[in-house]
């Protein structure tokens, strides 16, 4: 159990409306909503910039790069209307990509109908399965369909089990190591619904980014919410959600404690659950609420960043389906933006799901780089040392929520049963996968439960309540489907 940090004890800011702990894209979201209507917001932050697993970092001369690889799809809607509301949208621009696998020692192409034909590890009656399978998944019309349902189940029954143990298992397997055979179909269908959205009918893939990478969005997003009073406070981190009788009272960070009675968390279930592991969270159904968000699983990520002098290839996405290959996805980000705009410098990320526990994980930069140099030879013969100018290595200990069959039944609410404390993240955005876009949807709607139970409470701009008597309404630990959206639209 953690020090008890008492309010009482410390420092204090002045109330507010809404703290939002976590500066990512849900948060911010959730604050652009709240203080569009008129709501005071502070943001507490424990990085010192803002963004989240979408933080840049600097590559000299006043050039930012990604942690993490990032693109938006033409479905991505709420990404692009964000783009249009900050007067940004100019900055948005489409690309035609190209994506592989990488299987047996070669890539081979599969965007195009014509390249599921040529794809030589399959027998061609296998290679008419594999076309086939996406047409079938596309008939399904609802996720709950398949809820029940594993990944390998469903796609086995799909495109059989050579198409399966050729295609599908290394990749869930790469994805999801020792969870490969517990993943829900549910998480497949949405990959295969969104990817296929993206392609043309010849199967080229159009892929948004923007000029200057998530940092001028993020750039533009914050100048915004400053201008409507949004309270921002980075590299501070949260020691602490406090709770009472009545419901939230506020959070502790940096050692002062920040008063609200609406609090939004917007990290891993785990890590907020470790937020009320202390004795001034109260309330009578902390227990249980810690016990539930403390139920889903995560993945961490290890990115290796090469700055390179030449490219690797002219793919952008490529899938591999080696087990022997230590990375899952090798993207080459400069075939998708140009490598002008990185002063000639060719860009590639290489992506790993695992365990913290991992030893990748645990490795250091120089130790992850030097062990991954031969299977970059393997997979790019003439690859050489020296074409790498620089390179980084980011960790995320929790990248990647595991969705099991039935997860709706493990899958934290919204609104908790602590009055005024919300929980918004990437375990919440299923059906679908995580993503940027998927965390501005949800923010949004995250900001406008809080804003709708604002004023059923009638609470002041400044946080304290108004002289009304106090509200019994149910917290069901469900979504509210009026202001979240249902699952079932």
């Amino acid at each position: 159990m953690s020090t008890e940090v008492t309010p009482a004890t410390g420092r204090a800011a002045a109330p507010v409306d809404v703290v939002i702990v976590g500066a990512g894209f849900t948060g911010l979201a959730a604050a652009l909503e709240l203080a569009s209507q008129g709501r005071g917001v502070r943001i507490v932050e424990r990085e010192e910039q803002i963004g989240g697993l979408a933080a840049s970092f600097d590559i000299g001369n006043g050039k930012r790069l990604e942690r993490f690889y990032h693109h938006w799809f033409s479905s991505d809607e709420e990404m692009i209307r964000l783009c249009e509301s900050l007067g940004i949208s100019h900055l948005l621009e489409a690309h035609e990509t190209r994506t592989g696998v990488y299987y047996a020692n070669s890539v081979y192409r599969l965007s195009a109908p014509l390249d599921v034909l040529r794809f030589a590890p399959l027998p061609l009656r296998d290679r008419i399965r594999l076309g086939l399978l996406a047409l079938r998944a596309r008939r399904v019309k609802h996720w709950r369909e398949l809820e029940s349902r594993t990944a390998r189940e469903w796609l086995v029954a799909l495109g059989g089990r050579r198409v399966y143990d050729v295609v599908w298992r290394p990749l869930l397997e790469g994805k999801f190591g020792a969870y490969a055979d517990q993943v829900g179909a549910t998480w497949m269908w949405t990959k295969l619904h969104l990817r296929g959205g993206s392609r043309t009918r010849s199967g080229k893939e159009t892929l948004y980014y923007i000029k200057g990478g998530c940092e001028a969005l993020l750039a533009a997003l914050r100048k915004r919410l400053e201008s409507l009073g949004v309270d921002i406070r980075t590299g501070v981190p949260v020691e602490a959600v406090h709770t009472d009788d009545a419901g939230v009272s506020g959070v502790t960070a940096g050692g002062v404690f920040h008063p609200a009675r609406q609090v939004l968390i917007t990290a891993a279930p785990r890590l907020a659950a470790r937020l009320l592991d202390h004795d001034g969270a109260g309330h009578p159904a902390v227990p249980e609420l810690r016990r539930r968000w403390s139920a889903v699983d995560y993945l961490g990520n290890v990115c290796l960043v090469l700055e390179n002098n030449r490219r690797l290839s002219d793919t952008y996405w490529l899938n591999v389906n080696d087990p022997d290959f230590p990375y899952v996805g090798v993207i080459e980000h400069t075939n998708l933006d140009r490598p002008e705009r990185y002063d000639g410098t060719h860009v590639v990320y290489l992506s790993k799901y695992l365990p913290t526990d991992a030893d990748l994980y645990r490795m250091s930069d120089e130790e992850v780089f030097e062990y991954s140099l031969p299977h970059i030879r393997r997979m790019f013969p003439g690859f050489d040392r020296d074409w790498v100018e620089r390179y980084h290595v980011w960790r995320a200990a929790h990248a990647q929520p595991v969705i099991t069959p039935h997860y709706t039944r493990v899958m934290p609410s919204v609104e908790s049963r602590v009055r005024g404390l919300y929980l918004a993240g990437m375990a919440q955005v299923f059906p679908e996968d995580r993503g940027t876009n998927y965390a501005v949807r949800d923010g949004r709607r995250a900001g406008r439960l809080i804003a709708d139970r604002l004023t059923e409470d009638g609470t002041a701009t400044d946080g304290t309540a108004k002289d009304r008597p106090a509200d019994d309404r149910p917290t069901d630990d469900r979504l509210t489907a009026s202001a979240t959206g249902s699952h079932d639209a």
